[in-house]
């Protein structure tokens, strides 16, 4: 068990505080929140050693093969997730390349729709909402575009929970000489992501993500030769990868005003991820999670939109259900009012809502939301939890797409 209780959330820090079962921000350990109660000078030499140490710390997460280590890099950078990935993109990406973009939820096309804005040429294999991209099809289109020169993937698409399959697609990557960049942040110290294995140019992912810590800065991971090639290829001034990168190798400071107390934060989340067993164990717990959450709400009717194969640590999205009664803003101010907060779906297809199985979390919480649900429903007098047929078409589909294919 966690060292906070699951059947009495910690009320030292903050009072009353709530299971976040969400994708990030989520459930932080108690000396997390404590490490952000010293103020840090941005230039001070105990900060700047702890800017050094946490991104040894990422590479030692990232990169298993210490005859590569040297070849990457660690860049933290300020802004939520999404920032990062702009970084990534607009530093990392010719101005002259053509990048082939997998999507299949919000955050593919939003990584389409930020190299709209940085003017880089693109193409996108769009699965939609949940439907994964499989190694043929991108392939296939690389066979009708030999001008393609990098290639976008997102690790674990929150939108549905789905884990797309980064080993294939990243040997497909090697065999074709492409560019490989990785949006893993939901997923990057947690679900395999070594980069001698992948082999990927880069890899963004956040603080407050699978490392535990608070909201506020990411990082991208890099090659080193690939970070000196981007001298100058930056469209913003802040979001400049390459800027950052020298800096901090140069005076081991930031370039502009840090997240100090969000980087004490990151480094305890750093500790506690290695005290727990690194990201092997951390798998595990979320596996647990999921695993108890996803039987117990089956139990109750409830159904996922994906099925076994394809079900992510993560994030899990369930339908809702068919019930005249039910109401996803009553069931989820029920849940609240009895500590859990969880996520609405981000289908366009169907009705659903998202449960986050990754946080400071174990299964004695998911055993606990468990039992909230049940006092939820009764509220609401649904007694039956079980989607109606036009939602588990949409899981048909996916099983018959992928024995098709």
């Amino acid at each position: 068990m966690l060292e906070a209780s699951p059947s009495e959330p910690d009320e030292t820090i903050v009072p009353k505080q709530e299971w976040l079962l969400t994708p990030g921000p989520l459930t932080t350990a108690r000396t997390v929140r404590e490490s952000m109660l010293k103020d840090w000078g941005s230039w001070d030499t105990e900060f700047r050693q702890l800017t050094a140490d946490i991104r040894q710390q990422v590479l030692d997460i990232a990169v298993n093969d210490h005859s590569i280590r040297e070849e990457y890099d660690c860049v933290p950078l300020q802004g939520s997730g999404t920032f990062v990935v702009e970084a990534m993109l607009g530093t990392l990406l010719p101005k002259q390349s053509k990048t082939l973009v997998l999507i299949n939820g919000a955050y593919g096309k939003r990584i389409a729709t930020t190299l709209s804005y940085l003017g880089r040429q693109y193409v996108t294999l769009d699965k939609g909402d949940f439907l994964p991209p499989l190694p043929h099809e991108v392939e296939a289109m690389l066979d009708a575009d030999p001008d393609i020169t990098h290639l976008v993937i997102v690790h674990c698409e929150t939108s549905s929970g789905i884990a797309n399959p980064l080993k294939e697609l990243a040997a497909l990557a090697r065999k074709r000489n492409l560019g490989l960049l990785v949006d893993s942040m939901s997923a990057f110290g947690a679900m395999p992501a070594d980069a001698g294995e992948l082999g990927y140019d880069a890899l963004v992912s956040s603080a407050n993500k699978c490392i535990e810590g608070a909201p506020g800065f990411g990082f991208v991971i890099a090659r080193k030769k690939l970070l000196e090639a981007s001298r100058g290829n930056s469209h913003s001034i802040s979001l400049d990868v390459f800027e950052q990168w020298d800096n901090m190798n140069r005076t081991g400071q930031w370039r502009f005003t840090p997240p100090t107390h969000v980087v004490a934060a990151f480094a305890e989340g750093l500790r506690l991820h290695r005290e727990e067993g690194g990201a092997e164990a951390r798998l595990k717990r979320y596996v647990d999670n999921r695993d108890t959450l996803v039987d117990g709400m089956r139990e109750r009717g409830f159904e996922t939109l994906l099925s076994e194969r394809w079900l992510s640590p993560i994030i899990v999205t369930f339908f809702n259900p068919a019930h005249s009664n039910f109401d996803f803003a009553a069931f989820y101010d029920g849940l609240k009012s009895r500590g859990f907060v969880i996520y609405p779906g981000k289908l366009t297809e169907v009705d659903s809502f998202r449960v986050g199985c990754i946080g400071r979390i174990d299964t004695q919480v998911m055993q606990q939301l468990l039992r909230a649900v049940d006092e939820t429903l009764n509220e609401l007098s649904v007694d039956d939890a079980s989607p109606g047929a036009d939602a588990l078409s949409q899981r048909n589909l996916l099983d018959e797409y992928l024995e098709a294919s």
